[in-house]
């Protein structure tokens, strides 16, 4: 028991909510009230608030990302959970890349982690494979690259234009990514660790993620690390699965790849992904899009918002309750309670109703 002289410790984690646009605040719906059953079950000393950032906010007030919206993340939250953004009311999406890179850049989310495990084989385009073949984890380089925003245009809008985009690489953003992929196959019992690059055709950027590879891979001789090019590894994730337990390349090549392997599981609508700046505040958001064209007629898939949550749990230390959510996510698939982009016939409610009764 505390003495009245001890400093009493708040141990409650605060997760700051970003809905979104489209179908964004469908899922985070479902994903709130999958927060709302572990807590009430487990206990858990979580709390949330909701930020109305996105479209609608900017058409009403011409505002984005607030101007203090950083620093107040960084003080008072340990993780965000957003939706998708984007809206055609906005055709340049400048709202979406003002929050979402905003927060990214801002908060130094340097790795982008997309697991890649399928849910049930019927899922899974590819014939005869079972779940156990397809369970890895792409890692992507998530403030530099190709993403760093360093370029620009020259006579626009002309039939002269040239368009400049720079491939932004620093041996500390390089660095730092692959010795976290590295450390992660480490703590999680994996043995095998792809990297992948285009060094072949970019060998200035490139070949500094080469050379860096080349130096980290000493440190963690338990790890059987291997290199693919980029076009090469796409081939491989089709081909066989089976092979790669963890993958970690560039931004660019991380967004495509990932994508990709997504659809291994069915498509985006269960791809779950982290945002992780290790140990401090992270974003986690389910990274299908904003789907306008069916939003509000309760047909979005919510599966990757769920799963989604189940690694922010995870994240904020509460480790079986996230694998608790990825469990019964992965039951509700085999028992064919899923939306009708998975061959289901349950709407967006239904399938969150169904979780949050089993958990």
């Amino acid at each position: 028991m505390l003495s009245d002289s001890s400093p009493v410790v708040d141990v409650t984690k605060r997760i700051a909510l970003i809905p979104g646009d489209g179908i964004g605040p469908e899922v985070i719906r479902v994903a709130e009230q999958v927060l709302t059953s572990v807590v009430r079950s487990r206990q858990l000393p979580l709390t949330w608030t909701a930020f109305d950032w996105g479209a609608e906010k900017y058409l009403r007030e011409r505002v984005t990302l607030p101007a203090d919206a950083i620093e107040m993340l960084r003080r008072d939250f340990d993780a965000i959970l957003i939706g998708a953004l984007g809206d055609p009311r906005i055709p340049s999406n400048q709202h979406a890349l003002d929050i979402l890179l905003g927060i990214r850049f801002g908060l130094d989310l340097y790795v982008n982690l997309r697991p890649v495990k399928l849910l049930d084989a019927k899922l899974c385009p590819l014939k005869s494979v079972t779940e156990k073949e397809v369970d890895f984890v792409v890692f992507r380089e998530n403030t530099e690259g190709a993403y760093a925003g360093v370029g620009g245009n020259f006579k626009r809008g002309t039939p002269d234009e040239v368009a400049v985009q720079e491939d932004v690489n620093t041996r500390k953003g390089v660095e730092r990514i692959l010795v976290y992929a590295f450390e992660y196959a480490v703590s999680r019992g994996r043995r095998k660790m792809c990297m992948s690059d285009k060094s072949n055709a970019m060998p200035y950027g490139h070949g500094l993620w080469q050379r860096t590879f080349a130096d980290v891979r000493k440190r963690f001789p338990q790890i059987e690390a291997q290199h693919l090019y980029a076009d090469t590894l796409a081939m491989e994730i089709v081909r066989n699965p089976s092979q790669f337990e963890v993958i970690v390349t560039c931004n660019l090549f991380g967004d495509l790849l990932s994508d990709l392997a997504a659809g291994l599981l069915g498509g985006l609508g269960a791809a779950p992904s982290a945002n992780l700046n290790p140990g401090y505040i992270s974003m986690f958001e389910p990274v299908h899009g904003s789907a306008p064209g069916i939003a509000g007629k309760n047909v979005a898939n919510p599966m990757a918002a769920i799963l989604t949550t189940g690694m922010m749990l995870e994240y904020l230390g509460y480790r079986d309750e996230g694998a608790r959510v990825e469990k019964v996510a992965a039951d509700a698939v085999h028992a064919s309670v899923m939306t009708p982009d998975f061959g289901g016939t349950f709407g967006t409610r239904e399938v969150g109703e169904w979780i949050c009764d089993r958990l």
